[in-house]
């Protein structure tokens, strides 16, 4: 417990320096005492301070949040499947979400900004409850592998007929930036989204996190410690899909995030889920947000999709799980 603490404690500090980086560098470096001025004495009509409040800081907070929720529903998922491969996309969230925008862009373009972040949230939303009823579908029941084949399935099918509608339309190029993953469009309306819907996941995640840890040693000690599976379960999906549903309604499709954060956070402070979910946001955050930064400067002053930075540090280590890594989950 005292090295989860430390381990805690240095990744927060970490935060809120990648955040105050975060919102000083961009086409215009602008020093940290102003950074501080413009949160706790605003002034309208300094031009910095503008920058500061109306663009660099929701976006900064929005890849914080962005980052904790995909962290916290990729472990999640990974303790639901007990499959050290599984992050939220395995559940149809990312294929959901691109498939209702896509149809909102084509049938509703007039929709605001808001509009389609809401619309992107249902489709995830629908796309779930899609890969739950085929995977209960078979006789037995919703078990581990058969949610993570019904998401697979369903998510290929959503992103088959998404490509479709995208090309036929020719939407292809407003969702491109979309799907590479992004969020220089983050508002303060962005934020306030990601608080109602994660804070909520997030409460219900720490809830169930003690039944996870015994969940993912196996489904026949969970009920031979007289745990009710079906309901862990239950609540385990509506974590997964209101996190990664606001997530990916606010910033498109950010790879990997959920499935390197988990294994990192059980490297540092063991298979407890009441250690790994506070330890995976944090973690989750400041990875999102250094890489965010970095997508702005990178190739400054154009600024390179998140989901490219964040891939060039997943997809190692997936080739690396993908080769064998054993571990506990």
């Amino acid at each position: 417990m005292g090295r989860a603490a430390l381990v805690f404690l240095l990744s927060a500090v970490g935060l809120v320096f990648s955040l105050g980086w975060s919102v000083a560098l961009g086409a215009a470096d602008i020093d940290l005492p102003t950074v501080w001025e413009a949160v706790v004495s605003f002034d309208p009509l300094n031009t910095n301070h503008q920058v500061i409040q109306e663009l660099r800081l929701p976006r900064a907070a929005g890849a914080a949040l962005v980052g904790a929720f995909l962290a916290v529903a990729g472990a999640v998922m990974q303790g639901l499947t007990r499959n050290p491969l599984a992050s939220p996309s395995v559940m149809g969230v990312t294929h959901g979400a691109a498939f209702s925008l896509i149809v909102a862009l084509v049938f509703f373009p007039s929709l605001s900004n808001f509009g389609m972040m809401v619309a992107s949230f249902i489709g995830a939303g629908l796309a779930v409850l899609l890969v739950i009823a085929v995977g209960s579908f078979s006789k037995g029941g919703l078990t581990p592998v058969k949610l993570a084949l019904a998401g697979v399935a369903i998510g290929g099918m959503l992103s088959s007929l998404s490509t479709a509608i995208s090309l036929h339309f020719q939407v292809a190029k407003q969702m491109s930036f979309w799907y590479a993953g992004g969020l220089a469009n983050t508002s303060w309306t962005s934020v306030k989204v990601l608080l109602i819907a994660g804070v909520l996941g997030v409460i219900i995640a720490l809830a169930i996190s003690r039944s996870m840890t015994v969940l993912s040693l196996g489904e026949d000690i969970s009920k031979g410690l007289g745990q009710n599976t079906i309901l862990i379960k239950s609540l385990g999906v509506i974590v997964v899909f209101l996190l990664a549903g606001a997530a990916v309604s606010v910033a498109g499709t950010v790879g990997f995030i959920g499935l390197v954060i988990p294994h990192i956070t059980r490297f540092l402070v063991g298979s407890d889920y009441r250690l790994i979910i506070p330890v995976s946001a944090v973690l989750g955050g400041w990875l999102l947000v250094a890489a965010d930064t970095g997508a702005r400067l990178v190739n400054a002053p154009y600024e390179t999709p998140v989901g490219a930075i964040t891939a060039l540090i997943g997809v190692p280590f997936f080739l690396y799980l993908a080769r064998g890594k054993r571990g506990g989950m």
